[in-house]
């Protein structure tokens, strides 16, 4: 298939790779075109323009930054719902708003054009080994369709439902990486402080029932002194201000989210928010 990539990042460098060695033609685009040159060097098309990934490409998938860049490229002059022709499929992988998801779907729709939201977890390293989680909100029949294009990028992919509910999935998603990178971070400082082998303990507590996604990938990192991005702090906070925004909107409340949240909040200074989501173990150092 001709297939367009916007957001060739951490993860989208990646995902877009594993859709080449498909045998996928690919169309790509990026705000730094630098950071699309390994993609372009292996065969794939640069494009100056969202709009004309969108005159080039019969599926596309985006994975940006924010909400505002998502509305921009979706909904902006001559963005995708503008520029896509009938019957293109748009699939949208950043972590949103489910609000924002809907009125995409809406406006899409009303355009003939097949719209699902997509978030992914996973981090680099699901990236690069194709093993994404891959939440799924829209019409099932589209999620049918385009499920063997994801299942190079994803190995765990579900249908969550109509419109948005990708979106909401991500966020229940995010709440419990939110505990589980809290749970490690102090749990490494406690031993440090203790005067503990952090090496002796990352072995004796992942073999055991603390162990976590987090403590096995990431603690090995906070030990070695890597901070680099698998996933930004910036958008780890985007993502749990988002769910306590939904929180808030449901009428519950959300007291151990709220306080990583917090803690994160002490980290939101240049020199960390740039860096991966472990690196809340320096607000304890």
């Amino acid at each position: 298939m001709k297939i367009g990539f916007i957001g060739i990042g951490v993860m989208g460098e990646s995902m877009a790779s594993h859709l080449m060695n498909a045998g996928h033609e690919l169309y790509i685009y990026n705000r730094t075109k630098s950071k699309a040159e390994n993609l372009m060097v292996k065969g794939a098309h640069w494009c100056d323009s969202v709009e004309a990934v969108a005159q080039s490409a019969q599926l596309i998938f985006t994975i940006i930054g924010m909400p505002t860049d998502v509305e921009n490229v979706y909904l902006g002059e001559k963005g995708l719902v503008d520029s896509s022709k009938s019957g293109t499929i748009l699939v949208d992988m950043t972590t949103s708003s489910p609000e924002l998801a809907k009125k995409i779907h809406e406006a899409g729709t009303a355009k003939r054009l097949k719209i699902v939201d997509a978030p992914v977890t996973g981090g680099d390293i699901g990236a690069k080994n194709g093993t994404l989680t891959i939440f799924v909100g829209g019409d099932k029949a589209i999620y049918e369709e385009i499920l063997p294009v994801l299942e190079l990028m994803g190995k765990t992919i579900v249908h969550t439902g109509g419109a948005g509910t990708g979106q909401h999935a991500k966020m229940a998603n995010q709440i419990a990486i939110a505990g589980s990178i809290v749970g490690m971070s102090e749990s490494l400082a406690y031993a440090k402080n203790a005067g503990l082998d952090l090496e002796v303990m990352l072995k004796a507590i992942g073999s055991g029932s603390g162990n976590s996604w987090q403590f096995s990938n990431m603690g090995p990192r906070i030990v070695s002194g890597d901070y680099a991005p698998g996933f930004y702090i910036k958008h780890f906070m985007k993502d749990m201000r988002i769910a306590l925004s939904e929180a808030k909107d449901m009428g519950i409340e959300l007291p151990a989210l709220d306080l990583v949240l917090n803690l994160y909040q002490n980290a939101e200074i240049p020199q960390l928010e740039e860096m991966g989501t472990q690196a809340l173990y320096k607000v304890y150092e």
